[in-house]
């Protein structure tokens, strides 16, 4: 396990030197120029055991203690000193922002990576993505489009998930770490069932008296009116309608609707521990933290690359550093083999569009025009194409950013093609360059960062305390192994047994288990 008491030392001992703080002020002045608006950046400077020990953390060192951090940091320093990878940097979506740099870095490399950050913190300050992560909104930003001029918001998630690992030791501590690291290794099983949006669905609108229902009508038996209150006494009548209210509730769903946020469910109803409640709780924070990232992989590091290479060329660089930042620049931005690179796609999308929106390459006229010599050449000098890209920055994630800027010309350009495992040749081939096609695989792959849909369906199935899940299909089967496993981590969790309603191999499926055995079975249609 990686020790935390070493990670607080280090932090003493990291402000820059005094030639890079200089180049820090020059690059964050040549950015602001650019339109770049960030939060205040603080720059460390890392060994590279130190920055792989960060990164093992996710980017915060005082996180709660668990073996997967000691993993990681084995995986990252083995892969390192196999010349397999190599961090450059490391930025972290706080207000301030931390960046971190790798000491041995060349002075192109460092400024590089200085340029680099600047735009990132952009991206998390104005991207509407990020708004999730403000911690002074109580998690629910209804209109994200819109804040306030002097936008300064509480993100100071450091030491937020610094409070999160000392309540986790206090957990250990009383405990102990086996029992502690067990549960939490099951609440991780199930970090990626949250509702990525639900920081921006708004709080449930309130029961009003209208919403109620009406008081319940007995049926009564006829009688003339003088015989009423013997045909029909009132002990009957109470006596009825108390059956009636009691069939209600037993037909009455719960959840009432679907739920998206299986964890912030189990939160609210799994007969929980304190403590298991409090890891829950913190694994789901975290959680949620991460969203925006996952969702923006592709744009953010567009951004970043957009705007570094831009800053790099233009007002950075002198002409003995011009050789070192392209063959850097051209590692980074290469695509590997069976792989998509967000850097590659992000920055050339980015550009396609401010190239577009200089030349008018848009709208009503654009797109009904059949002459292709008239498009080539097509240029109404608009200039639009800086105020559009910062437009784009800040109202989009990738999935809406590939499927309205992703176009057919641009497919072609970057010679994009979708690829498959070929059975008969025994390797991966070209399936298709059909622009549709690999639009549609490549959406597809980012909707949801690939984790299928799960929703809480019925939280007392057949009225026997039972959780049953529903998945979302949209033609893809759930991975049985991996579904095995989080419906066992679910039944820790629950303490019931727990089902899940799913499609495999075009069959409508009940997947079950009890707490001791794992079973299926076909469901019939209804």
């Amino acid at each position: 396990m990686v020790s935390s008491p070493k990670m607080s030392e280090f932090a003493l001992k990291t402000s820059l030197p005094a030639y890079l703080r200089s180049w820090q002020d020059r690059i964050a002045e040549i950015a602001n120029g650019y339109g770049l608006d960030f939060f205040p950046t603080v720059f460390e400077i890392l060994s590279y055991d130190q920055m792989n020990e960060i990164a093992a953390y996710g980017g915060f060192p005082n996180r709660y203690p668990h073996w997967r951090y000691g993993m990681e940091y084995e995986r990252l320093s083995k892969s390192y000193e196999y010349g397999l990878s190599k961090i450059y940097e490391m930025v972290i979506n706080n207000n301030p922002s931390y960046a971190y740099l790798l000491e041995g870095n060349s002075l192109t490399d460092q400024k590089l990576v200085m340029a680099h950050v600047y735009a990132h913190v952009d991206f998390f300050k104005n991207n509407y993505c990020f708004r999730s992560t403000d911690l002074d909104t109580g998690g629910k930003t209804t209109n994200p489009a819109v804040r306030p001029a002097d936008y300064s918001p509480n993100r100071r998630w450091i030491d937020k998930m610094a409070n999160h690992g000392s309540r986790v030791r206090r957990i250990v501590a009383r405990y102990g770490i086996n029992r502690v690291e067990e549960f939490i290794d099951f609440c991780l099983s199930l970090e990626n069932l949250i509702d990525p949006h639900a920081a921006f669905s708004g709080r449930r609108k309130p029961v009003t008296e209208e919403d109620k229902e009406k008081a319940t009508e007995v049926p009564r038996l006829r009688s003339k009116e003088y015989m009423d209150s013997f045909i029909n006494p009132e002990e009957y009548l109470e006596e009825q309608r108390a059956k009636i209210e009691a069939e209600k509730e037993k037909a009455k769903k719960f959840p009432e609707r679907s739920e998206r946020d299986v964890l912030a469910f189990l939160l609210e109803h799994a007969p929980l521990e304190r403590w298991e409640h409090d890891i829950l709780e913190i694994v789901r924070e975290e959680a949620v933290y991460f969203v925006p990232q996952m969702q923006t992989k592709i744009m953010n590091e567009g951004w970043a690359s957009f705007w570094h290479s831009r800053m790099m060329t233009e007002k950075v660089l002198d002409a003995s550093e011009i050789i070192d930042y392209a063959d850097n620049a051209a590692g980074v931005l290469a695509t590997a083999k069976g792989q998509l690179n967000p850097y590659k796609l992000g920055i050339e999308l980015f550009r396609n569009i401010e190239e577009r929106w200089d030349k008018g390459q848009f709208g009503k006229e654009w797109e009904e025009c059949d002459d292709l010599d008239a498009k080539r050449n097509w240029n109404l000098r608009l200039g639009l194409g800086r105020k559009k890209v910062f437009e784009v920055r800040a109202l989009y994630n990738d999935v809406t950013f590939i499927d309205e800027f992703l176009t057919p010309d641009f497919a072609r350009e970057q010679k994009l093609f979708s690829f498959a495992w070929s059975n008969r040749n025994e390797r991966y081939e070209i399936e298709t360059r059909e622009f549709k096609a690999v639009k549609e695989k490549l959406l597809f792959q980012l909707t949801n960062a690939g984790n299928p849909f799960i929703y809480v369906e019925d939280a007392n199935y057949e009225n026997r305390g039972e959780l049953l899940l529903r998945h979302d299909h949209q033609g893809m089967d759930l991975r049985v192994d991996y579904a095995k496993e989080v419906m066992r981590a679910l039944f820790r969790i629950w303490k019931r047994p727990v089902l899940t309603q799913t499609v495999s191999e075009g069959k409508a499926t009940l997947l079950r288990y009890d707490g001791r055995e794992h079973t299926s079975k076909t469901l019939r249609k209804e």
